[in-house]
């Protein structure tokens, strides 16, 4: 379907504004003064901009489009997003404001730098960082693919859609090389209005389009396709795959270095709190968008690319105005979310792989300057992946979640274990990996999500092989261990002071 011009000049034009105000964010220097004002904003961010962050960082183009195409061939199965959001804030508002207070008093930026400093283990630090960017690369493709999906529906016949999105892309990497946090912080504001008004638009509108009401449309999808309405009960994707998707997911949402590059942003750790509480409403925005894929598939022709359903349903249902806001909407989507990867990605490997692993030695303003030109090399290997194997994207990104939960027992678990040692951790952390893999490979998930296997495998071999080491381990000689566990100094107290 050859795209829409005046679609194309209102999608262009709200991309080079955003990008334009992503720019003005850094103009003060102090913005990329140190890897910290870089990285995290000097951890000055109050609960509106951190739940503005947060959920332009966790609700992306994949979002969007990927519930609907789930929608729209697996019908139910895309509910599975809903129960593991929620669930993941409740968990998170009770460790997420314990680990922003040690992130805080250790001026730590990453994950991986909290475990070196809980562990004393640069290798476990180097560990979580390679799995944090091997994980992180195909979440950013997949953005490129969202930007580039959205530019073809809209710009097919006008434009060249590959150098558009190339040039998108590196915009982006100079204002987040420019502006670090702010960059994407700011311009979510625009984002996120556009998704609750132009979303909620949608999801009232189509209905009535093309069925006359919400009513008629219910019942005409329970009538014609029933089957979108329930989920399996066998098969490699039935209860059983729903209820461990929805787990490990939550318990893994918190761990990709977006997300922590978001919390880290609070000024305190009420905000946490508070963002636990009110990110939910989110939620209500995903479950209309599970909607609009049932409704492609009532109205789009059979065998319309699933991946497409909700541009080609925006563009045969409205003129060329709404559909320029829906793709602007669906493109933003894509590039601040990617912003916010780009920027965790590239933290990681400056901090916990060339610093801890390559030049301990290295110097403040040089690290700050390492950490923000690795944007480039961030989202260049994003764009020549994305480019040159944009079918394996998807698989990979799901993957990507099993992968990322296996640091979960590292960070969240030794939080709260004061005995958790180092060498048990390793060793969970690799087995975890390793498990996943395996049962991804060979197929035998046995209709669970393979990350829960992980996960388990994870999990058994700390609790067996910590008793082996905790003998080995004076607990006390770390700083961190003592913040986290001496009566001296309970964390509670901090984080009030936090407060």
């Amino acid at each position: 379907m050859k795209g829409n011009l005046t679609a194309l000049l209102i999608t262009s034009g709200i991309i080079l504004v955003v990008i334009a105000i992503g720019f003005l964010a850094g103009r003060d220097k102090a913005s990329r003064s140190s890897v910290e004002e870089w990285s995290v904003g000097g951890r000055r961010f109050g609960g509106l901009l951190v739940w503005l962050l947060v959920g332009a960082d966790l609700y992306t183009a994949y979002t969007f489009l990927g519930l609907t195409s789930t929608a729209y061939t697996g019908g139910s199965l895309a509910f599975f997003a809903i129960p593991y959001s929620v669930l993941a804030f409740a968990i998170s508002y009770f460790f997420l404001p314990k680990l922003w207070n040690v992130a805080n008093n250790f001026k730590l930026t990453t994950l991986a730098d909290y475990a070196r400093e809980r562990f004393d283990s640069k290798l476990l630090s180097a560990l979580i960082a390679i799995v944090g960017v091997l994980m992180l690369i195909p979440y950013i493709c997949l953005q490129l693919n969202g930007i580039q999906d959205t530019l073809r529906a809209a710009g097919t016949g006008y434009i060249n859609v590959q150098v558009v999105v190339i040039i998108s892309f590196l915009l982006v990497a100079l204002y987040t090389f420019f502006s670090g946090i702010k960059g994407p912080t700011y311009t979510a504001i625009i984002k996120d209005i556009l998704v609750w008004v132009i979303m909620l638009f949608m999801v009232v509108s189509l209905p009535i389009i093309h069925f006359g009401s919400w009513g008629s449309m219910m019942d005409t999808l329970s009538t014609k396709a029933p089957q979108l309405l329930t989920i399996p009960t066998d098969g490699p994707k039935g209860i059983p795959w729903f209820i461990s998707a929805a787990l490990v997911s939550s318990l893994a949402l918190f761990m990709w270095a977006h997300a922590a590059t978001g919390v880290f942003t609070a000024k305190n750790a009420n905000t946490l709190r508070k963002n636990a509480i009110f990110l939910p409403l989110y939620n209500i925005v995903l479950i209309l968008v599970i909607f609009l894929g049932f409704i492609a598939f009532l109205v789009l022709p059979k065998g319309t690319d699933p991946r497409f359903a909700l541009l080609t349903l925006i563009q045969t249902s409205y003129g060329g105005v709404m559909q320029g806001l829906a793709f602007a909407t669906i493109a933003l989507a894509s590039l601040i979310p990617c912003s916010i990867m780009a920027v965790g990605a590239s933290n990681l490997f400056a901090n916990n792989i060339y610093r801890d692993l390559i030049n301990p030695s290295v110097q403040g303003k040089r690290l700050t300057m390492i950490t923000r030109s690795m944007v480039f090399v961030v989202i260049g290997l994003a764009l020549l992946f994305g480019l040159l194997f944009p079918t394996a994207l998807v698989t990979l990104q799901l993957l990507g979640v099993s992968g990322m939960v296996q640091i979960f027992p590292a960070i969240v678990i030794s939080l709260f274990w004061k005995k958790q040692t180092r060498e048990a951790t390793i060793i969970g952390l690799i087995v975890g990996v390793a498990t996943t893999f395996t049962v991804y490979s060979t197929g035998h998930s046995l209709g669970i999500y393979e990350g829960f296997w992980g996960l388990s495998a994870n999990v058994l071999a700390l609790v067996i092989f910590n008793p082996l080491f905790k003998q080995a381990k004076k607990f006390t000689s770390n700083s961190v261990w003592r913040f986290l566990f001496s009566p001296a100094k309970a964390v509670d107290n901090q984080v009030n002071k936090g407060a």
